[in-house]
């Protein structure tokens, strides 16, 4: 009966991470389809590959460094700070793709699935290396 009680006591801090984590990957997907100039949902739902495989790596690329910063939080300001700067990395890895590949909003608005590969790997690529650079 004690292991279960000890276990329940560990409920309210799961609960909080959690909401933090649900909490930061929706801001994350906001902030995300606001300043990407191409619509990700409308063409997800026009069922366009590239879209939801590039929205689908930067999603990925941001709940690696995410897990990270849950991972290793000494408190829940400190997760939050961290999953902010996880944010923002996120930003600027969709902003260097852009710039080195012309036309990627319009590239994945006309489903070039290749853009959105590329586009996917860098983001799961900056996020694993984001996560591994989060070890304080």
């Amino acid at each position: 009966m004690d292991l279960i009680v000890s276990y329940l006591n560990g409920v309210p801090a799961f609960l909080s991470y959690f909401g933090i984590g649900i909490g930061l990957t929706l801001l994350f997907c906001l902030v995300y389809v606001r300043l990407t100039p191409h619509a990700e949902f409308a063409l997800i739902k026009e069922n366009k590959p590239a879209a939801a495989i590039a929205f689908g790596g930067a999603l990925i690329g941001f709940a690696l460094p995410l897990h990270s910063a849950i991972a290793h939080a000494v408190s829940l300001a400190d997760c939050v700070l961290w999953g902010v700067v996880a944010l923002f990395v996120q930003l600027l890895a969709f902003f260097a793709v852009r710039a080195l590949i012309s036309d990627l909003p319009g590239r994945i608005a006309r489903d070039e699935r290749a853009a959105g590969i590329f586009a996917a790997a860098v983001s799961i690529t900056v996020g694993l290396l984001n996560a591994a650079s989060m070890s304080y």
